[in-house]
């Protein structure tokens, strides 16, 4: 017999997790911490689910995002059955006095939160992990790409070495480093010391977070193919469609982005005008799990590979990756894995396919305890 999974309480928390180092830079942002803002829900059965949206640790807006759980979505929850997530979603998603003020950011984040935890809940009552869940793995070994040594805040010759040690010594496939800097000379110089670092076999992606202008990215670009780079993300700003639809007319190099789309139909735009080539959604801006899969089928409808962005910090990207045909590999940085019962796990360049029931998603009792924050 199936367990009860009427919900019977929603109850937000926010953690802020220390990142690598304490510090880390690129070219538009600078973080301590790595916010983990999100929910348990609670059923009568008693399972509980447990989702989470990533932030920069800001105190006052991760506020906002509980406060929105708390005040405006707990209430369409209550008494429900967490199982009918796709319903729940909708709910959600489409209730009409919330959605006048925001159909994305902070609604958007609150919803993602809410929306894992019901799929977390959905997972553990069938005893099954996620991507089980999901139809079953889609194949054998999931790629991981490392972002955690190339971090703006260290120069050069740090980075170099770091992408090194991590091809070398830990058994990477490929690294991604951040570019975007005042100087586009200097980053082709961080480009080249990381290749001859690293070698011809391993890739080499490259991010500037939307700092860039569509002249700064066009003179840099006749350079990438000498370094093989493998895409340039977000290289303009993240809403500029058309710069990106004249960018990859002009470029060689494949854009990558995703990240900060909201929304199906933003996807939508970006992957028919022909102005993304690698597909980043991440279920924590695109109101969750639910929308997640739902990019991901468009992407594989036209034959885009996916690749998410880890704001969740990977412990739900890997079931879905793992679950989904589209996806090919996955980028990791382990600021957090530390704080779940089950942590991501890299062996050889390859995530370690998940075991216990549930999204990955259930935290230790004793990382609530240290990270947590007063709502």
């Amino acid at each position: 017999m199936l367990p009860d999974t009427t919900i019977t309480a929603v109850e937000p928390f926010i953690l802020h997790v220390p990142v690598t180092g304490n510090m880390i830079q690129d070219s538009t942002h600078t973080l301590t911490h790595w916010g983990v803002v999100g929910t348990r829900v609670r059923t009568a059965g008693g399972i509980t689910g447990y989702g989470f949206s990533g932030t920069h640790a800001h105190l006052a807006s991760d506020r906002l995002i509980t406060s929105c759980i708390s005040d405006s979505y707990a209430p369409l929850l209550i008494g429900q059955d967490a199982c009918d997530v796709q319903r729940l979603w909708s709910a959600l998603y489409n209730c009409a006095p919330i959605q006048w003020v925001g159909r994305s950011g902070i609604t958007h984040l609150a919803i993602a939160a809410v929306d894992t935890a019901l799929w977390d809940i959905k997972a553990k009552a069938s005893e099954q992990p996620l991507w089980k869940l999901l139809g079953g793995a889609t194949c054998s070994r999931l790629e991981a790409y490392n972002t955690d040594g190339g971090w703006l805040s260290l120069d050069s010759q740090t980075v170099a070495d770091n992408c090194r040690r991590l091809v070398e010594s830990e058994g990477y496939r490929g690294v991604k480093i951040k570019i975007g800097t005042d100087d586009p000379r200097a980053d082709l110089k961080r480009i080249e010391a990381v290749r001859t670092a690293i070698g011809e076999h391993a890739t080499l992606a490259v991010d500037c977070n939307g700092r860039w202008n569509l002249t700064t990215v066009l003179s840099v670009a006749p350079r990438l193919p000498d370094f093989d780079v493998l895409w340039v993300e977000e290289p303009l700003f993240y809403d500029d469609l058309p710069g990106h639809v004249r960018l990859a007319q002009a470029m060689l190099t494949p854009i990558a982005l995703g990240e900060q789309l909201y929304t199906l139909d933003s996807f939508r735009d970006f992957i028919a005008a022909g102005a993304v080539h690698w597909v980043q959604p991440d279920m924590t801006r695109l109101a969750g799990i639910t929308e997640w899969l739902r990019v991901a089928d468009l992407a594989l409808a036209y034959h885009l590979p996916v690749v998410p962005h880890v704001g969740d910090m990977g412990q739900v990207h890997v079931h879905l990756c793992y679950a989904h045909p589209a996806a090919t590999r996955l980028e990791y940085i382990p600021w957090i894995k530390d704080c779940f019962e089950e942590p991501i796990v890299v062996e050889s360049g390859y995530y370690v396919l998940p075991q216990l029931p549930g999204a990955g998603t259930t935290f230790r009792p004793d990382a609530v305890e240290r990270y947590g924050m007063e709502l």
